[in-house]
């Protein structure tokens, strides 16, 4: 089965998976964002979703669209704050209402996807009840998940269509310039570690333990949802299949980076890493990289989120985030990744592209 997707948030790091899966399964893929990256076999479009008048006007211009993957997402400069902040809740939701309304009303419309996160289960609220698991009473706090589920849900009433939510943990993948992706803010601060001729210092707080998302493992979700009878009008936690701690898995990205490990040294990368950009543009001219001179452009909000990922600044452990997968396989979708084995393909991927310095140097 296969028909013409959009996938909004196009440039970030599910929306770029998510363009590279469907088109490689054969499928018309149409890359929606503010700044498309070009990916051969998909058309792009640029378009700002929180502009109703030229969202509507770029949707009348798509042609038929059969599936929408909704991987699109506003945050604030500071990502943290904003989770709990009224405006950002509505904006996200504008920007649902505005691609999701005119699509729907045209009736060519067979199935949306749309993401979540562990925000669902409260996590960032509260110590979570494990695991997370999809049949569990929404947590009673304020959050843009459910502004956009209780649109996504109305609009399904009146329409001929299905969808599928999906959950995942923290997803790492290939896109630069991304708010929550946190692989270019550890490239870069591997970077500058090795030019000054230091080992690879582990930056976190206290060690805990979570889950993770292969980028490409959640685009064959985002995949298999679209297609799979199984997946109609449900919710689906998506993670790695196992568990890690990322003090524990830094040797082996430290020797993907060509490093040796280093101390465990506290620090905040947001903090930190702009007052050292100076020396990511040097590394950019001295190796020819085809990632951005400029560091915000390479990395976004990229530090904040490595900070999050690391609990910089914890004394201790963090409350565990863990979620029940059984959901999914069970209906289906069993794909799994060993989360050390995904750190090291995708810093060997980053290298490949030149967006970092090669392994050796």
């Amino acid at each position: 089965m296969s028909g013409t997707v959009v996938v909004a948030g196009a440039s970030g790091v599910v929306g770029h998976a998510a363009v590279r899966r469907f088109v490689a399964g054969g499928w018309d893929v149409i890359a929606l964002a503010r700044r498309p990256r070009p990916v051969p076999g998909a058309r792009t479009v640029a378009v700002d979703l929180a502009d109703a008048d030229a969202t509507a006007t770029a949707v009348a211009g798509l042609g038929t669209v059969t599936h929408l993957v909704y991987a699109a997402l506003y945050e604030k400069p500071g990502l943290i704050a904003g989770w709990y902040e009224a405006d950002q809740m509505q904006r996200n939701l504008t920007m649902l209402r505005n691609l999701l309304d005119p699509l729907a009303a045209r009736g060519d419309l067979e199935h949306v996807s749309l993401l979540q996160g562990t925000k669902a289960y409260g996590a960032h609220v509260e110590p979570m009840r494990l695991p997370g698991r999809e049949r569990a009473p929404r947590h009673r706090h304020e959050n843009f998940y459910w502004l956009q589920e209780d649109h996504l849900r109305a609009r399904r009433a009146e329409g001929d269509w299905r969808f599928t939510i999906l959950r995942p943990q923290i997803v790492f993948g290939d896109a630069f310039g991304s708010n929550m992706n946190a692989l270019p803010a550890f490239g870069v601060y591997a970077a500058v570690l090795r030019a000054a001729g230091e080992p690879l210092h582990y930056p976190g707080g206290a060690p805990f333990l979570t889950e993770a998302v292969d980028a490409d493992l959640l685009a064959g979700a985002l995949h298999w949802a679209a297609t799979s009878s199984a997946a109609a009008d449900e919710t689906f936690n998506v993670t790695n299949g196992d568990v890690f701690v990322l003090a524990n898995v830094w040797p082996a990205m430290a020797d993907a980076f060509g490093m040796p490990v280093g101390d465990h040294r506290p620090c905040s990368l947001a903090a930190t890493m702009p007052a050292r950009a100076a020396e990511w543009t040097a590394l950019v001219e001295r190796f020819g990289l085809q990632a951005p001179a400029d560091v915000e452009a390479f990395v976004g909000q990229g530090f904040v989120y490595a900070d999050v990922v690391g609990a910089a600044g914890s004394t201790e452990p963090r409350p565990p985030t863990l979620l029940s997968t059984v959901k999914i396989r069970q209906a289906g979708f069993a794909d799994c990744v060993d989360t050390e084995d995904m750190f090291v393909r995708w810093i060997e991927r980053y290298q490949a592209e030149r967006w970092l310095p090669p392994h050796r140097w």
